[in-house]
């Protein structure tokens, strides 16, 4: 953890995200661990910003904690609200200067998610995602995945909310980054900084069985999902290349073996992408309850939002997403329609951001990581 979180080569300064760093900071001021324990629960609890902490502190302290604490590894660039529903997405601005985006999902429950993103761009280049299609893939560091949840939670502090369930199917695959990712969940749910209970936390991944695993025996109980899309193996690799690495069968014991790892009171989430006339007919819903069969699961059915990337992928219809999710319940197999939030904002795909990564990258000489 210590790598993604020690001083920032562009700051100087010693991150709030960065626990061991700040002890050393604490005693090299010599100052009182009350004094820090208040300044942690402004922070991470009473959810204030950088300047309403400090003014909170000993006056003695204000100006040395100013010179040597960084508070945010991100910075909001832009904002874009929903017209027609409770989403908000968050443009954030990276110390090298690419951008990511963050999604608020503010269900008509009261309840509310945030989307987390844990790369700029993509590496595993789905055919049905923007992001895949960016052209940049760059790790995000520990401190820059849990700073998303910071910024949206004092934004949500007006509302008199916070984000209940974090979820990382933002930009990015988890486990291609899966160091820092760790460390940030270490962080989410520690009582020293978040205390966000881990079963409250959703790592998607499109089915890198190893490092699954290996997550998951560090983190058993945080809750999984993959994204599934099809249980036809040529199919599945036309729209997510990887899948050539991972087959279905060794997908399959890798959900065996998570069931056998988690609580059995927790299932894995199978994300399946409706696409018309690839993957939503009834004998595409009878081979994916027979894939399923005597596995510890939850089927998520989601509708595409179409991207320009992919002008060969359309949605299914609601009518045979309904007919599809209807076999599969009536199996006895427990399915759930999503509600695709923030449509007109592109919520879900990456777009806005695209070009402009592209551009940084070109200009810093990165090379493409597809």
């Amino acid at each position: 953890m210590m790598n993604a979180l020690q001083k920032s080569s562009i700051t100087n300064k010693t991150s709030i995200f960065d626990g061991a760093g700040l002890d050393a900071l604490r005693k090299r001021l010599r100052i009182d661990p009350g004094v820090l324990r208040r300044l942690r629960i402004d922070f991470f609890k009473n959810r204030l910003d950088a300047d309403d902490c400090l003014s909170r502190m000993p006056s003695n302290l204000k100006e040395t904690f100013g010179r040597e604490l960084s508070f945010n590894a991100l910075k909001i660039k832009e904002r874009f609200d929903s017209q027609f529903d409770g989403a908000t997405k968050l443009i954030f601005e990276t110390p090298a200067g690419f951008v990511i985006e963050s999604v608020i999902l503010r269900a008509a429950t009261g309840r509310v998610a945030l989307c987390l993103s844990s790369q700029v761009g993509c590496a595993a280049a789905c055919d049905f995602c923007a992001t895949g299609k960016m052209g940049v893939a760059r790790d995000l560091s520990a401190a820059e995945i849990v700073d998303q949840l910071a910024h949206a939670n004092r934004l949500l502090r007006s509302e008199d909310r916070q984000v209940r369930n974090l979820v990382f199917m933002g930009m990015g695959e988890p486990l291609h980054n899966m160091e820092q990712v760790h460390a940030a969940i270490e962080l989410f749910t520690s009582p020293l900084f978040f205390n966000h209970p881990p079963n409250r936390i959703l790592v998607s991944t499109v089915g890198i069985t190893d490092k699954l695993i290996a997550l998951a025996n560090q983190l058993p109980s945080v809750n999984y999902a993959i994204s599934l899309h099809s249980v036809n193996q040529a199919e599945r690799e036309s729209i997510i290349p990887i899948a050539k690495r991972y087959s279905l069968d060794s997908l399959r014991n890798a959900i065996v073996e998570l069931n056998q790892i988690q609580s059995e009171r927790t299932s894995v989430m199978i994300e399946y992408l409706m696409l018309d006339s690839l993957n939503d007919s009834p004998n595409d819903a009878a081979l994916l309850m027979r894939w399923v069969s005597g596995l510890r699961v939850h089927v998520n059915l989601i509708p595409y939002n179409h991207v320009e990337e992919a002008p060969h992928l359309n949605p299914s219809p609601r009518t045979k997403i309904e007919a599809f999710g209807n076999r599969l319940k009536q199996a006895g197999v427990p399915t759930t329609i999503r509600y695709s939030m923030g449509r007109d904002i592109d919520a879900a795909c990456g777009q806005l951001v695209k070009r402009e990564n592209q551009a940084i990258a070109k200009e810093l000489s990165i090379q493409c990581a597809l």
